[in-house]
């Protein structure tokens, strides 16, 4: 058995038949995604989809109102949003939720879990020198993550003094600080100046570089086609079609539902 046979047979990421309602509104309608292990997959649809309220569900910032969700073989669904991402799946926004008074970085150096410093014992006498050595290791892999992203020179700066690609960047680095298994990127290049999308898209392949299956909202189809090797279509709340980058952009449906109708 090859492993792209592997992988989909035996998904890292699934929803089964996952179902959202707001009031009388049904948003998510038995959606059903099987995300491969070690993939970059794109999930497009038009604006209203469901998009960001699967990534919510996944994430456990929303519950499913039915359904399943499944990670690395357990069932996940109803589980709050610290205990998935103690699991490895990390989230960023469409709009990014930086910490603006906080340096750049700063906003890094909070994200790591479980801190010795954070315990009662950091604050007995013998732990002080523990602390420090946490902290400095800390902040050298916040260094040099900020380096990978290319923010290493505003790593003083305030993080409400960054532009909003940069904010975007520091959203992808704090995702990185968390060890994810798992990324989901909504819209990273969303409102984002055109000579930094080039740079966001190379981040995003460094992080998957690094072992992390990634997951990217956007509709920047140009971004889609060069990024990702799978693409699931989402309208009205359920999988409409899947496949690779050149299937979809030839697929009649997709043209109607999204792209615009085929000439």
């Amino acid at each position: 058995m090859t492993t792209e046979l592997l992988n989909v047979s035996m998904p890292e990421l699934e929803t089964r038949h996952l179902v959202k309602r707001f009031g009388g509104m049904q948003a998510i309608s038995d959606c059903n995604l099987r995300i491969a292990g070690g993939s970059i997959t794109g999930l497009i649809g038009p604006n209203g989809a469901g998009k960001s309220t699967v990534f919510s569900m996944i994430s456990g910032f929303l519950r499913s109102d039915g359904g399943e969700i499944w990670f690395k073989g357990r069932r996940i669904d109803g589980l709050p949003a610290h205990r998935v991402a103690r699991l490895g799946i990390i989230r960023t926004f469409q709009t990014p939720h930086e910490l603006r008074e906080l340096s750049v970085l700063e906003n890094l150096m909070v994200v790591p879990r479980s801190q010795f410093g954070e315990s009662l014992a950091g604050l007995l006498p013998f732990g002080g020198r523990r602390v420090r050595k946490e902290e400095h290791e800390i902040e050298e892999r916040a260094i040099a993550v900020l380096r990978t992203v290319g923010l290493e020179h505003h790593a003083q700066h305030r993080a409400a003094d960054l532009s909003g690609g940069q904010k975007k960047l520091l959203e992808i680095a704090r995702c990185m600080m968390c060890n994810p298994k798992v990324a989901l990127l909504d819209e990273p290049t969303a409102g984002v100046n055109p000579s930094l999308i080039n740079d966001l898209m190379e981040v995003i392949r460094v992080l998957h570089n690094g072992g992390v299956t990634v997951v990217i909202i956007e509709h920047n189809m140009n971004v889609v086609m060069r990024l990702c090797g799978h693409v699931v279509v989402l309208d009205r709340g359920a999988v409409m079609c899947e496949g690779t980058p050149d299937s979809i952009q030839r697929d009649e449906r997709v043209l109607a539902a999204y792209l615009g109708s085929p000439p």
